[in-house]
């Protein structure tokens, strides 16, 4: 057995999870994700440092927020001027492996000191040799889907017409990134999670049956459940859409919130930020839909999660592997009025990630954290368990202490931050979370304060309440000590009461369009 363990990292892509099915109802099935947690330590609290892949991404491999490693997009390239967890792994020994989505920056990870599949941007895995023949191998056909529904106008506007209703296509020939939903027609090993899985499972493999002592560090990184919501059948079926209750922010008419939330469309918005600004016109019925292919879409994913873990177990690997499952960050999905992907703004819904970490003999199974976590503690987290640390100082801290049942407080605070979705539309924004409360403080809008006890949906402002003012200059201050003490030169203090007004006009006038137009319509 290692002196220090091995580590498999399972990272999914853009996971609804906040509230789904908590109160009542049908819920994302995850029984893998489940089954490590309870052979575990599961974190009830975590958060993404940023809800986009880019800038997450580049914090899970760096543990610095995106104000310090500059990657604030999908697509900003900002260069790697710090260090990456992966290679200091490698310089204490460790034998790197890396399968699947990287999209943290330029180039991919088999540039930090790691042997596996990695592709650049945002890549599309279908297209590559290595799916080829791993179809070959396995007697499969590529995937294929076919489109039920799209709900996103934009999308349905652009000239892709494999993504019109009842249109089949075929992922190798086309790689649908966008807002609709279907079912994979082919058998689900196709897909892209079965392929991730497999590739990780062959190493896993090939290292139990090497002669050589060193530990490894093996990390799995899914392209789903991301949207397209492509289930097979087997999974669609398990979800009828009617079992599932509205949401609890559905309805939220956004009144009180700033202009990120309902920013008219007309406004300075370009097409790209348009889906990620304004709220969909679908009702009920047709979110059911969506939400229940997203929901099969997830217990797809964590199936092909789970062939990792039964190989871990076959292999006589398990007891001395930590094992860490979490997500990029969280998914809006049919919440704060019809939301769908993730924006600017930083909800519950779009923050909050599954985090289960397992270590047979040092984390004590079947426990569950009130802690604050953070995707900024990963990557010190996989390094302390390797018995080293980032030569820098970075701003997350390590798990590994409060999941050993350790004597340590915790963090009594969090800081999570954005600077929009990337396209055209630059809204810097910052959240801080302290017991109950959460701060969003704007740099050109109105700030939020929400008590997440009582209202977990976050339907009700009270920043300008008077009874709150006490706790608005107390989050204020946390906020700033954040700043500070990270370093973020990019966000100012908190806005003015100008803004509020200005929002408070701005959504007046809003409304008073939109019921003008109604009324033309009838």
């Amino acid at each position: 057995m290692c002196a220090r363990p091995n580590i498999v990292l399972i990272v999914n892509d853009h996971q609804a999870y906040y509230r789904h099915g908590w109160d009542g109802g049908a819920r994302p099935l995850t029984p893998n994700f489940d089954r490590l947690a309870r052979g575990g330590l599961r974190f009830k609290r975590a958060y993404c440092a940023a809800p986009l892949c880019g800038p997450s991404r580049r914090t899970l491999a760096t543990g610095l927020y995106p104000h310090n490693h500059r990657n604030y997009y999908n697509y900003s390239n900002a260069p790697y001027d710090h260090e990456v967890y992966l290679s200091n792994l490698a310089r204490v020994g460790y034998r790197n492996f890396y399968f699947g989505k990287w999209h943290a920056g330029a180039g991919t990870a088999l540039d930090f000191d790691c042997e596996g599949f990695s592709l650049e941007d945002y890549g599309n895995p279908y297209i590559t040799d290595q799916y080829r023949d791993y179809l070959r191998r396995k007697g499969l056909p590529p995937a294929e889907h076919q489109v039920e529904f799209v709900f996103d106008s934009f999308v349905m506007n652009r000239e892709f017409p494999a993504l019109k209703v009842g249109a089949t296509y075929r992922s190798d020939r086309y790689w649908c990134g966008e807002h609709a939903t279907g079912i994979t027609t082919t058998p689900k090993e196709s897909h892209e999670a079965f392929f991730l899985a497999d590739l990780a499972c062959e190493q896993l493999a090939t290292l139990a049956a090497a002669e050589d002592d060193r530990p490894f560090h093996l990390r799995l990184d899914f392209w789903g459940p991301h949207q397209p919501f492509f289930p097979t059948r087997e999974f669609a079926d398990l979800y009828d859409p009617e079992d599932i209750p509205v949401y609890g922010n559905f309805a939220d008419t956004l009144a009180g919130k700033p202009a990120p939330y309902w920013q008219d469309p007309h406004d300075r918005l370009t097409d790209e930020d348009r889906r990620f600004a304004t709220p969909s016109n679908l009702d009920w019925g047709e979110w059911q839909r969506i939400i229940a292919r997203a929901y099969a879409h997830i217990t797809m994913v964590d199936a092909a999660g789970g062939l990792v873990l039964d190989k871990l177990e076959e292999l006589g690997l398990a007891e001395n592997t930590l094992v860490i499952w979490t997500a990029d960050h969280g998914d809006a999905l049919g919440s704060h009025g019809g939301r769908f992907d993730k924006g600017s703004y930083l909800t519950e819904e779009v923050l909050r990630v599954p985090l289960a970490l397992r270590y047979p003999g040092r984390i004590a199974a079947g426990r569950t954290s009130d802690a604050l976590a953070c995707g900024t503690d990963i990557a010190p987290t996989i390094l302390d368990a390797a018995g080293t640390s980032f030569a820098r100082p970075v701003d997350g801290e390590s798990l590994l202490p409060l999941a050993c049942g350790e004597d340590v407080a915790g963090r009594k605070s969090l800081l999570v931050e954005s600077y929009g979705h990337g396209f055209g539309t630059i809204e810097l924004a910052r959240a801080v979370i302290k017991g109950r409360y959460k701060l969003v403080a704007w740099q050109n809008h109105a700030s939020e304060l929400y008590d997440l006890d009582a209202d977990p949906y976050e339907l009700v402002n009270l920043y300008a309440s008077a009874r709150h003012g006490e706790v608005v200059s107390e989050m204020e201050a946390e906020l700033q000590a954040w700043l500070e003490q990270t370093g973020d030169k990019d966000f100012a203090a908190p806005v003015s009461e100008a803004f509020r007004e200005r929002d408070r006009q701005k959504f007046q006038e809003l409304m008073q369009r939109r019921a003008r137009v109604n009324d033309a319509a009838d």
